[in-house]
């Protein structure tokens, strides 16, 4: 077992928006998180991340954690994208960039600054940055934003090589990767049901 969710609920801005949400993730599957704007995914990824509390429930994560993907780069500007890989790789003890770079064709670009990449091409390089981590768990939170088809044909490849080494993903996108093999969770059966009037969380209560 990779990930395990149990009966989590999260919040934002301090009203719960998704509760009961449940799943398992073994090594070498990917879950897409599917649901309408707004309904909570991305607080659902930061909460498993452990990057803000849950309201209720736990996620079970592997002892070293997860690779998280949000919708920052985390990019030093100064440093090449070399330089930027090989920070990132000494941070999680690891060594080789070179598959990295040559997975997300950042090695034409490797001594550029980050600064003057443009936005796929630092796109590309954020991404990159999961595969210097060494985490099985991978969790992404609309990876493919800035990036042209060719680039999300070369991330989906990633995604699949990580499967295929017994690695998870977890993952919001409303773009096809071509995972034929990726199960679908849609969040809308877990939105949280808003308290009735005079029941908590009201107004007059707020101020009682």
């Amino acid at each position: 077992m990779m990930l395990s969710v149990h009966d989590l609920a999260v919040s934002r801005g301090g009203i719960a928006i998704l509760e009961r949400v449940g799943f398992v993730l073994d090594p070498g599957e990917a879950l897409v998180l599917r649901g309408p704007n707004g309904i909570g995914k991305t607080t659902l990824l930061r909460s498993i991340a452990g990057l803000q509390p849950p309201v209720a429930g736990r996620a079970e994560l592997p002892p070293e954690g997860a690779a998280y993907a949000g919708h920052a780069d985390g990019l030093k500007a100064t440093l090449s994208v070399a330089e930027n890989l090989t920070f990132w790789a000494r941070i999680y003890g690891q060594g080789d960039i070179a598959p990295a770079l040559h997975a997300m064709d950042l090695e034409g670009l490797a001594e550029r600054p980050a600064q003057n990449l443009s936005a796929g091409q630092k796109r590309r390089l954020g991404l990159a940055r999961l595969l210097v981590t060494g985490r099985r768990l991978w969790l992404l939170d609309e990876p493919t934003v800035s990036l042209d088809t060719a680039s999300v044909a070369l991330f989906a490849a990633a995604i699949r090589a990580h499967l295929a080494s017994g690695g998870a993903a977890l993952m919001a996108t409303h773009i096809d990767l071509g995972l034929e093999e990726a199960r679908i969770l849609d969040l809308t059966p877990f939105r949280a049901t808003l308290p009735a009037p005079g029941q908590g969380g009201g107004f007059d209560e707020a101020f009682a």
